[in-house]
């Protein structure tokens, strides 16, 4: 079997050969259909993600495939069930080892290249949005980096729970994106002033910010009292600095969320989400959005073009 590997923190991920594995105790073997690919991805061949695995290893949070077998004492999922899962490593190949525990059944409705970018990239949004910032109908919710792979779906999440949307991308044909999914205002961060193109929609009461450096800072000064701020990521490549002051004066909450954390500490809460999100999509409420689906041999060019900020939504691996 081929797998895409990170070999060295140094060194560029390279395909190569391995043996198949076999599935060890609360283990399913997946043929793999497809995967979703993450800004983490990028982190991690360089060995700065917070959740790295020991060298080699394989690239690839979140795949879609069929079981081929499972471990000793797997009841579920059954063998020749095709299934979405989070493994956090291991999805760029053709086959791989993942918890079963982790394992979705995937309706006959939905694609297998539409699930492999579905578990995390929803699954961030939804819990954010509802478990951590606790955003409600009626309220304003500013969406940075709104044509992303994870800020496309806070924007269709925030309207499947009514709220009003501000979608902040860069560039018209990302505004577009962000637009056909469900956005209620533009704003374009290559050329309007943030924090007074949002101050003059009545400010944000719920920001989700997957972004960073400047765009945090312009998103905090317009957002409303009592509002909240959730931290998702630094895709800019700039964790910017939280004055606290700011957030005394205006009762502001500064809220982290890191969704493998809670794979932890909730894994519950994951699968009820994931679970609610994937009947959203049988019922017509979700539309996700694959901008590049390429080969196995083009993982590197896929991953590029999430270095590159080349892709809307996901960007998929298919071996």
């Amino acid at each position: 079997m081929r797998a895409f590997q990170v070999t060295g923190f140094d060194q560029k991920p390279t395909l190569i050969n391995l043996p198949m594995p076999e599935p060890a105790n609360g283990e399913v073997l997946v043929r793999i259909e497809a995967c979703g690919l993450n800004f983490a991805d990028l982190l991690m061949a360089k060995g700065t993600y917070q959740d790295t695995p020991t060298l080699p290893f394989t690239l690839g949070m979140e795949v879609c495939g069929t079981v081929i077998a499972t471990g000793p004492d797997v009841t579920s999922p059954a063998i020749g069930e095709r299934i979405a899962v989070f493994g956090g490593d291991g999805g760029l190949a053709d086959y791989g080892l993942f918890p079963a525990a982790n394992c979705v059944t995937v309706p006959d409705t939905m694609p297998s290249e539409v699930a492999a970018g579905f578990y995390v990239a929803y699954g961030t949004s939804h819990l954010a949005l509802t478990d951590r910032a606790r955003l409600q109908a009626g309220e304003t919710l500013l969406v940075l980096g709104a044509a992303g792979g994870v800020g496309l779906t806070a924007v269709e999440i925030g309207k499947a729970i009514g709220a009003t949307v501000i979608a902040v991308a860069r560039g018209a044909e990302k505004l577009a994106i962000a637009s056909a999914a469900g956005a209620d205002h533009l704003i374009d961060s290559e050329t309007d002033d943030i924090t007074q193109a949002v101050k003059a929609l009545g400010g944000a009461d719920v920001v989700y910010d997957p972004v960073g450096g400047a765009s945090f800072t312009a998103a905090m000064r317009a957002t409303n009292r009592k509002g909240r701020i959730i931290v998702i990521g630094f895709a800019s490549g700039d964790v910017p600095p939280i004055p606290a002051n700011i957030i005394l004066v205006k009762n502001i909450d500064v809220l982290g969320f890191y969704w493998g954390g809670y794979l932890k500490f909730r894994p519950d809460l994951v699968m009820d989400s994931i679970r609610e999100l994937m009947a959203m999509h049988a019922s017509g409420k979700l539309h996700p959005h694959i901008s590049h689906i390429l080969p196995l041999d083009q993982a590197a060019e896929a991953l590029d073009l999430l270095a590159t900020r080349k892709s809307t939504g996901k960007v998929v691996v298919k071996p």
